[in-house]
């Protein structure tokens, strides 16, 4: 059995999903703290957010893609918790009243200074039971996607180090709640949406963030390369290559002509936490009832 720290995430979030841990959906204004590594999701109630128009929509499936934004504010410099906090606020109030949305249209926020923050209402408890939770965050693929909005404007600018190691162990914790390899699944909102988000700096280095989330999570990092080999219809298409017959030697008795063993089946690459990957790049998860 694996040791790797998020193999035992692994196992620990399995209980949960499988009705062991279903306590914890109701502590949403509880801190949130994930001991390994160290990452801290702030809640609204810790950033004060204000009650939703409406309770946001669950599914009982996970999302299939990880949408990498910027916020396009000022890059500031005060990396406190309290300027987090007021971004969060900011961003809530901007989408409420000027885009009239029901609430925060992301689910999880992060500041320059690496504070991760909760952004729709019921987004943790979500994540926390591998369940996906309706966002505003990418028109026509928000049934499938969970959005981080990554606080600054990156057309030029350079993203702060402490952005980025929250980004990663986000990226992290969000690929092994719900199964995901993290070559297919982040990706950038221009990706799915024309605009320039999250702007040409922070894109360039998606690459980068799908291999460092890879390293953090044990996985092989040739994922991205070997598409082919969960592409069933491709392969089915190819031709069969017909084994040559091999000549027998002189004055031999020629032994009965035995048909080729057929080759094994090529599977998907599996994560380091033994759970096959589907063709889609995601994993089987349990059917389980809606959340309330």
């Amino acid at each position: 059995m694996s040791t790797h720290p998020y193999g035992r995430l692994t196992r620990r979030s399995m209980a949960g999903i499988l009705g062991f841990g279903l306590l914890d959906l109701l502590l949403v204004d509880k801190a949130f703290a994930w001991d390994t590594p160290p990452l801290r999701v702030h809640t609204r109630a810790q950033w004060k957010a204000v009650p939703p128009r409406r309770r946001a929509q669950v599914l009982s499936r996970a999302p299939d893609r990880i949408v990498v934004h910027h916020t396009a504010t000022p890059n500031s410099k005060d990396y406190s918790v309290a300027h987090a906090y007021q971004l969060s606020r900011q961003i809530q109030g901007f989408h409420m009243n000027t885009r009239r949305w029901d609430d925060a249209g992301q689910q999880l926020t992060i500041s320059r200074g690496g504070h991760v923050m909760e952004g729709r209402n019921g987004s943790l408890a979500a994540i926390r039971a591998g369940r996906h939770l309706v966002g505003a965050q990418a028109l026509h693929h928000n049934s499938h996607t969970i959005g981080i909005e990554n606080e600054g404007t990156y057309s030029q600018a350079a993203v702060p180090a402490r952005l980025w190691s929250s980004l990663v162990e986000t990226c992290a914790w969000l690929c092994t709640e719900y199964r995901l390899d993290p070559f297919r699944a982040i990706v950038g909102h221009r990706d799915l949406v024309a605009t320039d988000c999250p702007g040409d700096v922070f894109y360039a280095r998606l690459p980068e963030l799908r291999g460092d989330v890879a390293r953090l999570l044990d996985l092989d990092e040739t994922s991205d390369e070997s598409d082919e080999e969960f592409d069933s219809e491709k392969v089915s298409a190819q031709p069969k290559v017909k084994a040559k017959p091999k000549k027998a030697p002189p004055k031999a008795k020629v032994k009965p002509k035995t048909k080729p063993k057929a080759k094994p089946k090529t599977k998907p690459k599996e994560p380091s936490s033994g759970i096959p990957l589907l063709e889609d790049g995601t994993l089987e998860l349990p059917d389980l009832p809606m959340l309330p």
